[in-house]
Formats: C-alpha cells, sequence, structure tokens
C-alpha cells in the first residue's frame, strides 16, 4: 500500500472514531438525544473494519494510527469544537507523526528475521 493511500485510510479511520466517541460524549455530557448513540455504533463498526483494511500486522498497524489520530484529533478540536490548539498540541502532534512515518516506513524495509 502506498504511503498516500495509508495517511487517507489513517485518516479516515480517525474521523470515524472520534465522530463514534463524539456522540456518546453529546449525549451525555451536552444533554444530547440518547438516539445520538445508532450512528456512534455505526461509527465505531465502521473504524473497526477500516482498520482491517491494512496489509500490516494489528499492532503495527494501531501502534502508527495513533499518531494519526492525535494529529486528526486536534484537527476535530479545531474545526467542531472551536477550540484552537496549541502551540505545544501540534508539536506533540508533529512528534507523534515522525514515530507513526518511523512505523510505517519501515514496514518497506527488509528485516533480517
Amino acid at each position: 500500500m502506498d504511503i498516500a493511500k495509508a495517511l487517507g485510510l489513517f485518516i479516515a479511520t480517525a474521523l470515524a472514531e472520534i465522530v463514534g466517541c463524539y456522540l456518546p460524549w453529546l449525549w451525555l455530557r451536552q444533554g444530547a438525544s440518547a438516539w445520538w448513540l445508532v450512528p456512534a455504533a455505526a461509527s465505531l463498526a465502521l473504524f473497526a473494519w477500516l482498520l482491517t483494511l491494512h496489509p500490516s500486522a494489528a499492532g503495527r498497524v494501531y501502534a502508527a494510527y495513533g499518531g494519526v489520530y492525535i494529529a486528526v484529533a486536534l484537527g476535530w478540536l479545531w474545526a467542531v469544537e472551536g477550540q484552537t490548539p496549541r502551540v505545544t498540541d501540534w508539536v506533540g502532534a508533529a512528534l507523534c507523526l515522525a514515530g507513526a512515518a518511523v512505523i510505517v516506513l519501515g514496514t518497506h524495509l527488509k528485516s533480517p528475521h
């Protein structure tokens, strides 16, 4: 899988997870209708399915996905919740993305084992 396709898939996966968790948060913290739990469950099922589309081992996918999730969550904070991320938020996300890139790019290297 090429890097652009993997990144797009990671972003879609992160959005599915965030929506699946944000909707119950709205219900529990903001008094939204319990009916929001239905699309939340569907979004979390989509999240799990999207993770299976990566060709790498599950643990490696989850590890690399974590870095992308952090960056997408900060984008959500900004776009949906109207909170401007701090410089330290972006620096932390950049460090996580660098770690995710090492993991993803490492899958293209030949292992001695």
